[in-house]
């Protein structure tokens, strides 16, 4: 109740704000008290001043930094000016200072910043967030939003009620020298969308947004800081696309306006009159034609674009002559107030029309806080402005980076094992794109900054030409703004050309899209949109496959490439909102993340993925912690993990299904009838269907590896089957630098054979049946496993992840570490299988060591949900689909391979998987903290992936029971259930 009443006195205090009527009341008994209360104190050059917004620092000579505290505070004890505008300098003097300012202030001072892209572009010490532009290539309105609410916060935690922003000019002008990459785009509808988004998350949080530069500064090219642009066009051409943006935000409810210094015949001809101080303008426009009643500030009035044409306070007259609220940076305060004081004399202005602007600024300061305004807490400061900004840059990284041309799919994605050579363009030294190649892809590189000349180009070419199977280009460093081709030389464009010209090349531009018109030829091309580390370091991660690109160019560049293009891959499973799939979001969100954050803090998991789908739609999909207890890598949804014994359905019984739907095996023959090398021993006459079941007799586990350790050296690795380099004989890897001679699988196979045989048509959950099933796939499908399903399945669903031995496809830091191992590989394992059995076979066994993340196991479980059909591919019928997957077995809970819940569910003290998985539930567990169900009663997927074992006690997760629970709350999230 208390949140409704304070909602709807926001809405009646932002009337107020807006209205012209100085007798309006807000309805809020307090805002109105205090209000009079606070005017009654003014004096009549006090009303004027509060009227003001004045600068609190700026860049000095040598970038230095001045503060301008001493001068700020005489104007508040002599004039009190009703507002201040930060710029740079570090957040914990800023907050500081303006602890002191409002201290000392007789009435409390509206505390402005101009912030687009969040404090850190202004303060240092804070890091950036992408510029608007970048978010115009986002496709996810949502998270435009969660970075309005980033700022806001920001704002609000350092004392700051209003930010200028958003931009929502449309730059339809590529050599726009002063909007340009400020702009979400050239797109109205986009500037529209995304300017409401990102003021709702700011407004939300509790501070005030303020759209800009009113009526529309994207079509100029010349810079109002330094002259006054001219816009020539027709009063229905800035109807149909300028005005559209403010139109909608003003009717969305933005608290703020900023007018521009623009000359805009068709607005007013005046000459050299900006529409900053244009009655026309803001009265006539703004006020009386838009309807629009919220607080307006002008543009600072200390830039040459209105400055010029009127100096030493007659910007400040004619702005509110021109009926502006707020007089932003007005440079000269005493004669600002004597000029306008003169206007009042002379009727240009009246006293009723000052209470009016008054008015408004002090409802606006009520109702942000300043009545009963709070010193600024300076502890942790710079710790909490910063908290949100790193995941904040990486998630619009990951959602903006555009793939513009992919001519050459062969090597884009890019994978290891070829000769890869990276060139920097505007490089002189490694930065995070060059470190992560680097490192990753072994790569060479070289750096070509843009002051070398046309003479070192040739030398280069052929050095690359010689060596390199494929360059990947990257331009970086240039500047901004379009002038000089953004400071890009043309010996680095002939180098570029000269690259794309003689061998394969995949080139990324990062910064402003518009110098993509440099490149438009290139084969494989991808727009970044920022310069840094973290844009970096997320594009490597597309380079590598790592996730899809899903942004789109928010400008036209070239002929070739226009507003809205980009490719994406079509994800097989969208993503949509929980409530419309039958979930109740909040709850299925709050529940999943309780039980997942429980686990984390116990140490049960140090990370894990959650994905929820249902009806072919992912409901829910979220990464939690980081890779490892002693790690600083996050989790992402596109972690891979160890799927353990999920590998059982993944890859080997997906393949027997498949070749069973082919009529290639029998279920009721033996492995005898198959593999040759088991006749004669008491394995050849275990029937499929027993084996399937995990009945056939066989032995739960075989520990190959302890036979192959030195037992007096604490349990070593033998150096006659195992070495550290990978030669003829040693070639199998089972670990990081660790070798297994190759002979030794015939070995461990013997083992088996030789193992003992208990009784059949007993269940004994074995790994040796699905070792025998994965010989099995190899013998008819004469392919090895690993080979046999990235044909038959992983490729066909554009599954770029799933696979055996990841480390040799992937960054390591792209795969959560599993168990640091002891008494036999003594490392911590990382793209290598987890269990001892499936390295010594390589990796790659039909029990173990297939490796995933959450969205393409949920895709194999979409698949098989299907009945078989996924992408327009036919994998096996639905009748083998539902035949695998139901009950077969009198004395477990067994379907053909695949795990389901247990009969007796509904009476059970612990039941399994979950209380509400339905008797049609099928899936599977893994060892390493992993599982996937999936439900056709409710159309319903359910992925976890975790490795609990990288954990000091590795069964409290087990204990904890953090899996069913997590499936117990999706099912009590649906509604109706």
């Amino acid at each position: 109740m208390r949140n409704k009443l304070k909602t709807i006195g926001f809405i009646l205090l932002m009337v107020l704000v807006g209205s012209n009527v100085s007798a309006q009341r807000s309805g809020n008994p307090a805002a109105d008290r205090w209000v009079d209360s606070v005017l009654k104190t003014l004096s009549k050059n006090e009303k004027i001043a509060q009227l003001m917004v004045v600068r609190v620092s700026a860049i000095g000579a040598n970038r230095t930094i001045i503060f301008y505290d001493k001068e700020v505070e005489k104007a508040i004890r002599k004039y009190n000016i009703g507002g201040l505008c930060l710029f740079q300098g570090g957040p914990i003097k800023q907050a500081t200072i303006l602890n002191r300012l409002q201290s000392i202030a007789k009435t409390p001072l509206l505390v402005t910043i101009d912030a687009e892209n969040g404090v850190g572009m202004r303060m240092d010490s804070v890091l950036p967030l992408p510029r608007q532009m970048m978010m115009g290539a986002v496709q996810d309105r949502s998270l435009i939003y969660d970075y309005g609410r980033v700022v806001g916060e920001q704002c609000k935690r350092i004392g700051i009620q209003v930010n200028y922003a958003p931009v929502v000019d449309i730059n339809n002008n590529p050599n726009n020298p002063v909007i340009n990459d400020r702009s979400f785009g050239e797109d109205k509808y986009k500037v529209a969308e995304y300017g409401i988004a990102y003021m709702k998350g700011m407004q939300d949080v509790g501070v005030m947004g303020c759209a800009k530069h009113f009526p529309g500064h994207g079509d100029v090219d010349v810079d109002s800081h330094l002259d006054l642009p001219v816009i020539n066009k027709t009063k229905a051409q800035l109807d149909s696309l300028e005005l559209y943006p403010f139109n909608q935000i003003f009717r969305a409810g933005v608290g703020s306006v900023m007018i521009a210094h623009l000359s805009i015949p068709v607005i007013d001809n005046t000459e050299h009159k900006p529409t900053s101080i244009s009655y026309n303008n803001v009265t006539q426009l703004l006020r009386k034609e838009l309807n629009y009643n919220g607080l307006t500030f002008t543009d600072a009035l200390e830039m040459k674009g209105v400055a010029k044409f009127y100096p030493d306070g007659e910007a400040s007259r004619e702005a509110l002559i021109a009926g502006n609220d707020m007089l932003c940076l007005p440079g000269d305060i005493p004669g600002s107030i004597k000029k306008i004081r003169k206007a009042i004399r002379k009727r240009k202005l009246s006293w009723s029309d000052i209470n009016e602007h008054v008015r408004k600024v002090l409802y606006a300061k009520y109702q942000y806080g300043l009545a009963n305004w709070q010193p600024i807490d300076t502890a942790n400061l710079l710790t909490d402005l910063n908290s949100k900004v790193p995941a904040m840059r990486r998630s619009i990284a990951k959602n903006a980076l555009t793939l513009l041309r992919n001519d050459d799919p062969a090597i884009f994605p890019l994978f290891k094992g070829q000769n890869i050579a990276y060139v920097g363009i505007g490089l002189t030294q490694d930065n995070a794109f060059a470190e992560h190649i680097r490192k990753d892809y072994n790569a060479g590189v070289f750096y070509f900054d843009y002051k070398k000349d046309s003479t070192e180009v040739a030398p280069l070419l052929e050095k690359l030409k010689s060596g390199y199977d494929i360059v990947v280009i990257g331009v970086h460093k240039y500047a901004r703004y379009p002038a000089n081709n953004f400071g890009i030389s043309n010996a680095a464009l002939q180098l570029i050309n000269g690259i794309q010209a003689q061998q394969k090349t995949i080139t990324f531009v990062f910064g402003n899209p518009y110098a993509i018109k440099n490149v438009c030829n290139a084969s494989v091309l991808v727009a970044a949109y920022e310069d840094d580390d973290i844009t970096q370091v997320t594009a490597c991660d597309l380079l590598h496959g790592r996730f899809l690109a899903s942004g789109k160019l928010p400008v036209t560049v070239c002929s070739s490439f226009k507003y809205g293009d980009g490719i994406i891959a079509k994800r097989l499973l969208p993503a949509v909102p929980a409530n419309q799939l039958g979930f109740n979001a909040l709850k299925l969100t709050t529940s999943i993340d309780s039980i997942v954050n429980d686990a984390i803090k116990q140490h049960a998991i140090p990370g894990a993925v959650v994905l929820v789908a249902k009806d072919g739609k992912i409901a829910y999909e979220k990464a939690f912690g980081y890779l490892a207890y002693d790690s600083t890598e996050p989790v992402y949804p596109e972690t891979i993990y160890d799927l353990a014994s999920v590998t059982k359905i993944m890859a080997t019984t997906l393949s027997v299904m498949k070749l069973y739907d082919e009529g290639k095996i029998d279920l009721q023959k033996t492995m005898g009838d198959y593999i040759p090398q088991i006749r004669g021993t008491n394995k050849a006459p275990l029937k499929l269907w027993d084996i399937l079941l995990h009945q056939a007799g066989l032995k739960a586990f075989i520990p190959f590896y302890r036979e192959t350790l030195d037992a007096t050296h604490e349990n070593q690795p033998l150096p006659t089957i195992y070495s550290n380099q990978n030669d003829s004989i040693f070639k199998i890897p089972v670990a990081a630098n660790l070798y297994i001679r190759k002979d030794w699988e015939d070995t461990m196979f013997v083992r088996i054979l030789q193992s003992e045989l208990g009784p059949q048509h007993k269940y004994i959950y074995s790994d040796n049946d699905y070792i025998f099933l994965g010989k099995l796939v190899e013998r008819l499908s004469k392919l090895p496993l690993d080979r046999y399903v990235k044909k038959t399945f992983y490729d066909k669903l554009n599954l770029n992840v799933t696979g055996f031995n990841p480390a040799e496809r992937f960054p390591l830091y792209y795969i959560a570490p599993t168990e640091r191992e002891k008494g036999f590989r003594n490392q911590l394992l990382q793209g290598y299988v987890h269990d001892p059995g499936a390295a010594m076979f390589g990796g790659i066994a039909g029990h173990a060591g297939l490796f995933s993340n959450a969205y393409e196991v949920a895709v194999l479980a979409q698949m098989l949900l299907n009945g078989g059909v996924l992408n327009g591919q036919n994998f096996f019928s639905r009748a083998t689909v539902e035949y695998f997957n139901q009950y077969h077995s009198d004395i477990s809970r067994r379907g053909l391979g695949f795990d389901k819940p247990e009969k007796d569910n509904a009476t059970r003290a612990e039941p399994y998987p979950c209380a509400s998985a339905s008797p049609l539930t099928f899936g599977h567990t893994g060892f390493t903290g992993t599982c996937f169900w999936v439900d056709p009663k409710y159309n319903l997927i359910y992925v976890f992936l975790s490795n609990r074992v990288n954990s000091s006690d590795v069964n409290k997760f087990l204990k904890m029971s953090v899996r069913p629970k997590v499936h117990e709350a999706i099912y009590q999230s649906l509604k109706p259930f």
